[in-house]
């Protein structure tokens, strides 16, 4: 229901509706006027007499005190004087009440929002109409202290150092929360960071407890003025220390740690083995002799990456054979006997099912895994289903780069099936398997314990599949094309 209706219905019951006006004493009306006198607050004013805002503004007005039409929020100059009370580690709800403002329109202030009519106009371009309900982005220009929106849309911006780093506004988020005694988390979550980001700029930035976020601010972006000298050239002394290490064929790492143990008391004397190798590798902005390069172990004088982007680590200690070598034969279902394999796994993955598909028929058998589904486990498990298959229907098997398979040399050794491994991130490499593990997800539904499913019923699922009319087999069963393998 809403306010005016309920109004409505007191009305017609014959109910008083709202407060009675309070009569105005004389005294009142002194203490009104004798207030603001004192601290022009409108607000300080109402709160002596015990009054209203609205109560205390009409005598102010009658008195010639107050103008009657409202003017800009607050006395001339209370923006500046709002902001430097801020900036001195008042709270935005204490300085709002000092200056005479609603905390409100001191945010906005802190914040670089400024009012137009009913909406809202932010630093980046953002403009807040309250009444509609509505949100758009536009391009800003701010000279002179006036706010004015250009005809390009989305062309403005704030001018800050990007999403690496906290922005002003998230800095004021921080502050307000910390006033209204928000916990990290939740201030976190509220400008999209990490908690422990929050947790590091509260504590490096507070003055004697209190968190002063415009001076952050700039403290931060002076931090981060670039191009910096490095420090290594700025401290001769931390320099030479680094350089006689070096001739005593110390490694950057054992020089970085040494120095906390040799120099405890003086903090000017740390520099990381990071900071270390790039003196050496980068000369133009190390700091050190290019002769102290010989004295690393490697003797090299060039950064030697870890890796070739293009070459990527191997997932198993076993070399594995790629898709790209499975025999043609197998890619073109000519030939059958050769196999695609995974495992479907049930909740929290702490049980698993093995599946197995030939790419030719379509034929499906699943691999009970009783004893978890660990790589000996599922080597132990897929040997002994595949050795039930006849010789010529043990050509190969293509398998994911899952770690269930990190003894998959083992398998080949005694099967004498080759395993063709996917590419990363690549299951249309599998595509017989994956729409076969779609079809067995109607048996064995997701986030369900698949330990209780014993070898008889996998039986029994597999039959059903395996009994199945295909398109793709123009309408046979893989169990039929199965048959007529071993027969012919």
């Amino acid at each position: 229901m809403s306010r005016a209706r309920a109004y409505r219905l007191l009305r017609e019951s014959g109910r008083r509706v709202g407060r009675a006006r309070t009569s105005i004493s004389g005294e009142m009306r002194e203490r009104v006027v004798g207030e603001f006198g004192v601290s022009g607050s409108v607000n300080r004013a109402a709160k002596a007499a015990g009054l209203s805002h609205g109560a205390a503004r009409r005598i102010l007005v009658a008195a010639g005190l107050v103008q009657a039409d409202r003017g800009p929020a607050g006395r001339p100059g209370a923006k500046d004087r709002f902001l430097q009370l801020v900036e001195e580690g008042w709270s935005i709800a204490r300085a709002s009440v000092e200056v005479g403002v609603n905390p409100r329109t001191g945010r906005d202030w802190r914040r670089g929002i400024r009012r137009v009519g009913n909406t809202r106009v932010h630093p980046d371009g953002t403009v807040v109409d309250y009444t509609a309900g509505t949100r758009y982005s536009t391009g800003v220009a701010t000279t002179s202290g006036d706010v004015g929106i250009s005809d390009d849309a989305g062309t403005g911006g704030t001018g800050g150092a990007g999403e690496r780093y906290l922005s002003l506004d998230d800095r004021l988020v921080i502050a307000d929360g910390l006033i209204n005694r928000q916990t990290l988390t939740a201030i976190a979550a509220g400008i999209g960071r990490n908690k422990s980001t929050v947790c590091r700029e509260v504590r490096a930035h507070s003055v004697d407890g209190i968190y002063l976020p415009h001076q952050a601010d700039r403290t931060a972006a002076a931090a981060r003025a670039r191009p910096k000298p490095p420090k290594l050239v700025t401290n001769p002394a931390l320099r030479e220390q680094v350089e006689q290490g070096l001739e005593q064929k110390l490694s950057p790492e054992q020089i970085s740690n040494r120095l906390v143990k040799d120099f405890p008391d003086d903090e000017s004397m740390r520099v990381s083995h990071e900071t270390i190798y790039q003196a050496l590798y980068f000369q133009a902005r190390g700091g050190l002799k290019r002769e102290v390069v010989t004295a690393l172990r490697t003797g090299r004088t060039r950064r030697k990456p870890q890796r070739r982007p293009d070459q990527r680590q191997q997932r198993f200690v076993d070399d594995m054979i790629m898709i790209s070598e499975r025999p043609a034969e197998a890619d073109d279902r000519a030939v059958p006997g050769h196999w695609e394999g995974d495992l479907i796994m049930g909740a929290g993955n702490q049980s698993a099912i093995g599946t197995l598909v030939e790419r030719a028929t379509r034929y499906t058998m699943l691999v009970h895994l009783p004893g978890g589904h660990d790589a000996e486990q599922v080597r132990d498990e897929l040997i002994q289903t595949m050795q039930t298959l006849p010789e010529h229907l043990r050509g190969s098997l293509t398998w994911d780069q899952g770690c269930e398979m990190a003894r998959h040399k083992q398998f080949t050794i005694a099967t004498d099936i080759a395993v063709y491994f996917c590419d990363p991130h690549s299951p249309w490499q599998r595509g017989t398997n994956e729409n076969t593990n779609g079809l067995l997800r109607q048996y064995f539904p997701k986030g369900t314990d698949l330990s209780v499913h014993g070898p008889e019923d996998l039986e029994h699922v597999a039959q059903e599949l395996n009994a199945r009319p295909r398109k793709t087999l123009d309408w046979d069963t893989p169990a039929e094309r199965l048959r007529d393998l071993l027969t012919t």
